[in-house]
């Protein structure tokens, strides 16, 4: 019997992120529906994509298990380049971002231009997107070549996007803006306290 308790008080602490899964990628790889909506709740106000399976599948699924598991809810915009693009993704809790690190997913094959409110996976080289994506804030038709594979379109509070806190500018050590390896390190307790002026996700959902 108290084995049992101290399990169940164990399960309780951790939190219900990781109740949800998100201490195990490999488990989130539900298929996605052909076209679905998720909805973001922002510090500016609200944003819609919408995602389409047929453009990019395995990014389409990734998205779709992370929204739909909270994993972007309390995240920060973290790298926000005015005329260019809003980057996000990485979660605010550094147990949670080690284990997605490297949790990779295989690339997709470019089918849709990166056009203004498109929405894409960053990525480091060939087959290394996990969790990080950003919103096109231009027609960023160059990163089509790169390899860069749009999943979705925000199709609603595109003005929202276009309205995050950006005057960081670039991210350490190009700029003075938020270190990414810090971020993964130290999660929204560094953000807070030295970059207090981002926005971020209150909460996504899959939208019904």
């Amino acid at each position: 019997m108290p084995r049992l308790i101290a399990t169940l008080l164990v399960l309780m602490i951790a939190g219900p992120a990781w109740s949800q899964g998100l201490g195990n990628p490999a488990a989130l790889r539900e298929a996605a529906p052909a076209i679905y909506r998720a909805k973001f709740d922002t510090s500016k106000g609200i944003f819609v994509v919408e995602v389409h399976r047929d453009w990019a599948p395995n990014g389409a699924d990734r998205f779709y298990n992370l929204v739909k598991n909270g994993f972007y809810d309390n995240a920060r915009f973290f790298r926000v380049i005015g005329g260019f693009m809003v980057q996000f993704g990485i979660n605010g809790d550094p147990k949670i971002s080690a284990v997605w690190r490297e949790a990779r997913i295989k690339d997709d094959a470019v089918r849709v231009s990166n056009a203004r409110g498109t929405i894409t996976f960053a990525t480091a080289g060939p087959d290394t997107r996990t969790t990080q994506v950003f919103i096109n804030f231009a027609d960023n038709n160059g990163l089509d070549q790169q390899g860069f594979a749009p999943f979705g379109q925000v199709v609603s509070g595109m003005n929202v996007a276009d309205s995050l806190y950006s005057a960081y500018g670039e991210g350490a050590p190009r700029g003075h803006g938020p270190d990414q390896g810090r971020i993964q390190r130290e999660g929204n307790a560094y953000l807070t306290a030295e970059f207090g002026k981002l926005d971020y996700v209150r909460k996504a959902t899959i939208a019904r």
